[in-house]
């Protein structure tokens, strides 16, 4: 393997300072230790299963909580054995103390994130290092990997592995759980893939937990049973301007013929359809009467004639817009938003148009989003976007099409597998949309039926029903075969939910953030937690790196003169602040410290005087692109109150963090 250093989390307690104990508690500094090296970063420590908190040192105390999440006032040696005062937040409040080797140093706010098991194998937790290297090694790594998931299937005892990956989705956006990163290495396997070796912690509130990290359930409570409820939400998004009005009669037409199946297979309830519809600025042509509008809640039907009453309601516009491109993200927005998900098992946006989508920067854009930020805004409840792109002749006429497919191929990446739901419909014939509409519908209507029935593939995704390429219009094979992906993804997501599925109960292992033989697979994503005040800093410099870099269009030198202005009045280093072209973003004293040792490589941050000076005008319009969109997303984030999470119970709620993917960073 060829290895560079990732991060250093690990924990260590030989090279701490020992500090005398203070004889009053009142002469204690009201702020928390910092971290060597830094100003602003405090000593954090996780606890661990049996760790106590005492009033005084030496003593016995009450029982905490496995992975709280504590801050370090001051630390004691006593006869030999580390203390440390200890309070729930950064702003005074100590509550005891704790002995330092019942606790895990944790210097950055790092957590992992499971994606979803349906198209991988289910992930393993070693041991030790050399363990998960040796399979990493080998350019045949199944010839190790698939042993170890037979032993465990058969419940024997594999030495090298403590625990294995639940085998239903554990949704972090659901059931907040912390997955921490003490250390990390990144590599290259011997089959060619980059790959991150971790060091993780993991705790759950099991209490009597399978070894092989298997849901126990009763007979009367298994996957077969609980997925009887399983149901389905479907809501379509369509394009409503000019020259859409086959396609939205041909999406009615699809809707009647499945409620027909629906209502003989005795499904009502199981499978509810919705429909949004957007166009364009009612700003700029008040004609087109809204820019997106809800014509059908799926929560809100009470019968077909309603569904199909409310869906006669849309027609094509009147009027043509102010360009050809629309304002897609509008409207799945509003799907995502305006729906409560979370009655539904699996959670469907159908997007249908004939043009690309307003991108956030542009003045006629409503939602000020980009195609990566309503991604991420539909994996927070688990929505997958089919998008049915009609390559119409107009879209050939203004040469859309390749912009359109770069946009909803990635706005369809369904983030459970990893998989692109985009299908161009060419020459947007009315005759092959239909077609598509109907299979995936169909599709969509299967699964909930088979799981109503109790014949779902449960299990590894590896085993799961394909349809026979045999039976299938080869056109409709690739779209029925991510429909039963995404949807035996969906009923692993939404049998974890049931079983109250949580992450293995171990302490401390080795993972990769790979599939160990499918190395292009993701098995985790990484999320910075973020502090409501550092979420706060972290807008407000990126605001300010926007406007400079907006000033740098006019003058290039001006971009990075202000920052340096900025820089000196936050009380930055002088010595940082010289005239030199060489020097990043992040050298400049901007950015907080809790970025500076993030595992990931940052255009923002190494971005330097003499790099932006030779970008030409587009490159300096993306780069500023992505950065007001990613400013627009904070301020979702910082609106999101549904998923601030507190590590400590009574914490301040200003030391609350908010879970932000890390490719969501600048």
């Amino acid at each position: 393997m060829i290895r560079s250093t990732l991060l250093s989390l690990a924990f260590s307690t030989a090279a701490l300072t020992s500090i005398g104990l203070l004889a009053s508690s009142a002469l204690a500094d009201t702020r928390p230790l910092l971290q060597e090296g830094k100003q602003t970063l405090h000593q954090r420590v996780l606890t661990t299963p049996g760790c106590e908190l005492t009033d005084t040192v030496g003593s016995s105390g009450e029982l905490q909580p496995a992975f709280t999440r504590f801050y370090v006032y001051e630390r004691s040696e006593v006869d030999g054995r580390e203390w440390l005062k200890v309070g729930p937040d950064s702003y005074g409040d100590t509550r005891g103390w704790l002995p330092a080797d019942c606790s895990v140093e944790w210097k950055m706010q790092l957590t992992l994130a499971f994606t979803n098991p349906a198209n991988r194998q289910r992930l393993l937790f070693f041991r030790d290092r050399s363990s998960l290297q040796a399979i990493l090694d080998e350019f045949e790594p199944s010839s190790q990997v698939v042993p170890l998931h037979a032993a465990l299937n058969r419940e024997e005892e594999v030495p090298s592995v403590l625990a294995r990956e639940p085998e239903y989705f554990v949704d972090l956006q659901e059931q907040f759980y912390l997955l921490p990163i003490l250390e990390g290495e990144e590599v290259f396997t011997e089959a060619g893939f980059r790959a991150r070796l971790l060091n993780v912690a993991s705790v759950s509130k099991a209490e009597d937990p399978d070894p092989a990290g298997n849901a126990t359930t009763s007979v009367a409570n298994t996957p077969a049973s609980q997925l009887r409820e399983f149901n389905a939400g479907v809501v379509f998004v369509i394009d409503s301007t000019i020259s859409m009005g086959p396609y939205i009669e041909r999406t009615r037409e699809a809707v009647n013929k499945i409620l027909d199946r629906i209502e003989a297979e005795n499904l009502n309830e199981q499978v509810k359809f919705g429909l949004v519809s957007y166009r364009d600025s009612v700003e700029s042509v008040p004609e087109l009467e809204y820019i997106s509008r809800m014509y059908a809640n799926p929560m809100e039907i009470d019968s077909r004639q309603d569904l199909m009453a409310r869906m006669n309601q849309l027609h094509e516009a009147t009027v043509s817009t102010p360009g050809f491109e629309e304002d897609a993200y509008a409207g799945v927005m509003q799907a995502i938003d305006d729906v409560d998900w979370s009655q539904y098992g699996a959670r469907y946006i159908v997007l249908i148009t004939d043009a690309s989508a307003i991108e956030g920067d542009n003045e006629r854009s409503s939602t000020g989003l980009s195609a990566d930020q309503v991604r991420l805004e539909a994996a927070n409840p688990g929505v997958a976007i089919y998008t049915l792109h009609l390559k119409t002749s107009s879209g050939e006429r203004f040469s859309d099409h390749a912009r359109a497919e770069a946009q909803y191929a990635n706005l369809s990446t369904y983030a459970g597998t990893n998989t692109s739901l985009y299908y161009p419909v060419e020459a947007g014939d009315v005759e092959t949309f239909g077609a598509k509409v109907d299979a995936l519908a169909e599709a969509i209507t299967s699964q909930v039926r088979a799981a109503y029935l109790g014949d779902g593939a449960i299990g590894s995704a590896l085993n799961a029903q394909q349809p026979d390429p045999d039976e299938t219009d080869p056109s409709q094979q690739r779209l029925l075969e991510d429909a039963s992906l995404i949807g035996h993804a969906m009923q692993l997501a939404y049998l974890g939910q049931q079983t109250g599925s949580t992450a293995p109960p171990v302490f401390q292992a080795w993972i990769s953030d790979r599939d160990l033989v499918q190395q292009n697979r993701p098995s985790t994503d990484v999320r910075v937690l973020l502090t409501k005040s550092q979420l706060s800093d972290l807008s407000d410099v990126v605001a300010q790196i926007l406007d400079a870099a907006n000033q740098g269009l006019i003058s290039p030198t001006d971009m990075f003169d202000r920052l340096r202005s900025v820089a000196a009045a936050m009380g930055a280093d002088p010595n940082k602040l010289q005239q030199n072209e060489a020097t990043q973003l992040a050298e400049l004293g901007l950015m907080g410290e809790y970025l500076e040792d993030l595992p990931y490589q940052s255009e923002v941050l190494n971005l330097d005087e003499a790099t932006w000076k030779s970008w030409d005008g587009l490159s300096q319009e993306r780069f500023i692109r992505n950065l007001s969109i990613k400013l627009r997303h904070y301020q979702r984030y910082n609106e999101d109150v549904d998923r601030w999470v507190s590590l400590a119970e009574g914490s301040d709620p200003r030391d609350d963090v908010y879970p932000v993917p890390l490719e969501m960073m600048p």
